[in-house]
């Protein structure tokens, strides 16, 4: 596996628009270069009325070139009022779903497209000189001018998409089916085989985290794996990815040898303030989880949404109901298990999707019934070794709606197994 850097640029907002910038600078100089030289050829080949021609085209553009550069900014603004408005009603869902939108693709690209827009403009105007002697002129911006007017273009078509495509994500629907998707892709990534731990070799030695505390984010996977290939180790991850850990915490377990020096196992280990997706398997039920409880509040009261969210994490819990888990390998390139990492049990992620939504869905008849459908569904999809904390969760279910709901009529409607809820 790469390097986490593209993942945590992805939660970054500066380095899209940053690069756009640099980009469009090294545009605007390209264009000068060839105005310039359109020029020098024109005036070698004493063309001095085609030059005059670009003048007077170029005359005509000015005009729409210093439009967009007083526009743009105004421009931007309205783009980025937009989207606190979003970010605002999204993080009514709950607070985590925020980083949809900091890692959204469209809303960087159009922020970005919008400032190169208005840097490249200012640039242009700069190569205005005002001189109209043919004989004279040194350069005529005229495929400057062609490049703005193609940037705002663009810059129009992005402002079309962006505005579509954030108005899908304050629908409910598509943010639980974003969290779905970055779900399966972290599942995807992660390997297929489960390594037993009693089976490594004895423990030499444990490292210890010495940055600052916070949650374990990821770890750089394929350096780990050259550390402990170069030391002929095995290396295990001792917290799992979420965890919370403070300097000292030790957070790798070193197997079969000497632990590799500080300077290789540097910027392995990556914390910060909240959860990502990145090799995290738990953490889109986590926010599906929040999503369904915000709904069952009382403030709230919107069980609908909260059958949405259970559909989605009867889908993910199928998908890992055949799937070994426990601890996964990463190999090297001899195939050599090189670094194991702790992921949450079944019996985890069932109680990840269903316990909280479970004691918190009494009362409401539409989650009781989608609950008993999706724990008879998985009941039917997950081996029999796996059948504990699902029957587990289903008679505390049975359990709680009977000792709360005092008539048997309401008791049984609540209890029948709906994949609507109630349709």
């Amino acid at each position: 596996m790469l390097s986490p850097l593209r993942e945590h640029l992805r939660d970054t907002f500066w380095f899209a628009p940053s690069a756009a910038l640099a980009l469009v600078c090294v545009l605007w100089l390209l264009a000068h270069w060839l105005d310039t030289a359109v020029v020098d050829e024109l005036r070698r080949q004493q063309e001095y009325e085609a030059i005059s021609d670009l003048i007077g085209v170029v005359d005509d553009l000015k005009t729409v070139v210093t439009t967009v550069s007083s526009a743009m900014m105004t421009f931007i603004g309205v783009v980025f009022s937009i989207s606190l408005v979003a970010v605002q009603m999204a993080s009514g869902l709950t607070p985590r779903v925020v980083r949809i939108f900091v890692r959204s693709r469209i809303t960087k690209l159009t922020f970005a497209v919008f400032l190169s827009t208005f840097a490249l403009s200012l640039l242009v105007l700069t190569s205005y000189s005002g001189e109209t002697d043919p004989r004279r002129v040194d350069s005529v911006p005229v495929i400057q001018s062609v490049l703005t007017i193609v940037m705002v273009a663009l810059s129009l078509l992005l402002f079309i998409a962006y505005v579509n495509a954030t108005l899908r994500l304050m629908r409910v629907g598509h943010v639980v089916d974003r969290i779905t998707t970055e779900a399966f892709r972290v599942l995807h990534k992660m390997p297929r085989g489960a390594i037993d731990e009693a089976e490594l070799p004895g423990e030499s030695g444990q490292v210890g985290h010495s940055g600052r505390a916070g949650l374990l984010r990821d770890v750089n996977i394929a350096r780990l794996v050259r550390a402990a290939r170069r030391q002929d180790v095995v290396l295990r991850l001792i917290p799992r990815i979420g965890d919370f850990v403070v300097p000292g915490t030790p957070v790798l377990a070193v197997h079969g040898g000497r632990a590799p020096s500080r300077g290789a196992l540097g910027y392995t280990v990556s914390v910060g303030v909240e959860r990502t997706f990145h090799q995290d398997l738990g953490f889109g039920l986590r926010q599906l989880g929040d999503i369904a409880l915000r709904a069952l509040s009382p403030a709230v009261n919107d069980p609908t949404t909260a059958v949405q969210c259970l559909d989605r994490i009867v889908q993910l819990l199928a998908a890992l109901a055949h799937r070994p888990l426990g601890s996964v390998g990463h190999r090297d390139r001899q195939g050599v298990v090189r670094l194991v990492q702790p992921v949450p049990s079944w019996g985890d992620f069932v109680d990840l999707g269903f316990a909280e939504i479970r004691i918190f869905s009494i009362g409401s008849p539409q989650v009781t019934r989608r609950l008993m459908s999706a724990l008879d569904e998985l009941l039917r999809l997950a081996p029999p070794e796996r059948a504990e904390p699902l029957l587990r969760h289903r008679a505390l279910l049975v359990q709680a709606v009977e000792r709360t709901v005092p008539e048997s009529a309401e008791r049984a409607f609540a209890l029948e197994g709906d994949r609507q809820g109630i349709g």
